[in-house]
């Protein structure tokens, strides 16, 4: 029996001779017979209505999938009604190329755009920092260049200290600490740029406001030892999930990894020999840990008897649902989520558990440079805040209250 028999589907129209080969396809990206038969429906529809609209499968244009859409709704049906539900069977055909490629995104236009789309550069050649990173400081600093350009020009020469200073305490008003921080950061990088390609003649960033805080307030929110137990006892080692989100939360909570460096993980990165794994951390910074017995073994695990064999590329954590391909960096930190709630420790984060490993490693007698060492801080001043949760080692420091001294 075949994997899906579409000889009673209503198969007729322009997508009949891709039938056959989008069902393959599907079975290769590990679909399950019912999602699988859902789709072969939807492509089934698709094609019977470009039929009765006249149409080849070169005219499935945007435009054109978007009408089957609409007429699609307006028909009564209840599910899949999105564009995203013929994503799959969209980028078979474009692979194929037996339909029109998307459209590329429009250039920007404008001064506005075109200078940021020269800032992103800048920053991504200058400073190394991601492609991700550098527009998110671009939609920071849009409003400030929006206030000096018309739609023909962009006047810099209205920029000064008072209008920065107004800029970011409009921008901070209602923001968080850290959205303020990030503000300011991405302000004072634009105006550096501006300076460096001669836009402005003055350097400005020191008219940026700094956001008021006390560095080192707050204290690391590690998990206790018992919270962590049942954290890691909520996954079901017996299935190919729970063997996957042992893995995920032992490199989170043992080694100190982020959620993006677990995503990024491959299967190349990890050196069963020497006992070693390779981590890509933030600016691009490549580092070798020691890889624990345990973690090591919970992974290996995972590859054995978890990891779908169909999935695309050499990454270790793969999505759980087809298409199988490598798990975001918000979905390991879903995992994170899903499983502190099955624990019945509410909403955690991933980074929580980069705290738990540090005050981990502080139990077991580690020093602060070790722990920095660990969490691959470039300052000592950034592991210092752990100094705060080795209790023991503070009350050595501790002078007694006044009254218990005879």
């Amino acid at each position: 029996m075949s994997f899906v028999d579409t000889s009673r589907m209503r198969f007729r129209g322009p997508l009949l001779e891709f039938k056959n080969g989008f069902a393959a396809e599907l079975h290769s990206q590990g679909y399950r017979h019912f999602s699988a038969a859902n789709q072969l429906q939807l492509m089934s529809h698709l094609s019977r209505w470009m039929e009765a609209e006249g149409l080849g499968s070169g005219d499935l244009t945007p435009a054109v999938v978007e009408r089957f859409l609409a007429a699609r709704r307006a028909t009564g049906y209840t599910h899949y009604l999105t564009d995203k539900a013929l994503a799959p069977l969209l980028a078979y055909l474009r692979g194929l190329s037996a339909i029109p490629q998307a459209p590329p995104e429009p250039a920007p236009t404008g001064p506005v755009a075109e200078l940021l789309e020269r800032f992103c550069a800048y920053s991504m050649r200058e400073r190394g920092i991601e492609e991700k990173s550098a527009r998110r400081q671009a939609v920071r600093v849009r409003p400030l260049l929006e206030g000096l350009a018309s739609p023909e020009e962009l006047d810099l020469s209205a920029l000064g200290p008072a209008e920065i200073s107004t800029f970011v305490l409009d921008a901070c008003r209602r923001l968080s600490r850290p959205a303020a921080q990030g503000t300011v950061a991405a302000t004072r990088s634009l105006l550096t740029f501006l300076h460096h390609e001669g836009e402005i003649e003055r350097l400005l960033s020191d008219a940026v406001p700094k956001v008021g805080h006390w560095r080192g307030q707050g204290l690391p929110k590690g998990l206790a030892p018992q919270e962590l137990q049942r954290l890691l006892d909520s996954c079901d080692p017996a299935t190919p999930m729970g063997r996957r989100d042992l893995a995920i939360l032992a490199l989170l909570c043992r080694i100190g990894l982020r959620a993006g460096e677990v995503a990024g993980l491959s299967i190349e990165d990890i050196d069963w020999r020497r006992g070693e794994i390779l981590v890509r951390g933030k600016g691009r910074r490549s580092e070798r840990l020691p890889l624990p017995a345990d973690v090591g073994e919970s992974i290996a695990a995972y590859l054995r008897n978890g990891r779908p064999g169909e999935s695309e590329g050499r990454a270790v954590f793969i999505r759980v649902l087809a298409p199988y391909r490598p798990l975001s960096t918000s979905g390991v930190t879903t995992v994170v989520k899903h499983a502190s709630r099955r624990a019945g420790l509410g909403q955690i984060f991933a980074h929580r558990l980069r705290h738990t490993a540090a005050t981990e490693a502080l139990r077991g007698g580690a020093t602060l440079p070790q722990v920095g060492q660990l969490l691959r801080h470039n300052r000592i001043a950034t592991t210092a805040i752990y100094a705060k949760v080795d209790r023991e080692r503070l009350r050595t420091l501790a002078r007694p209250w006044p009254e218990a001294v005879s």
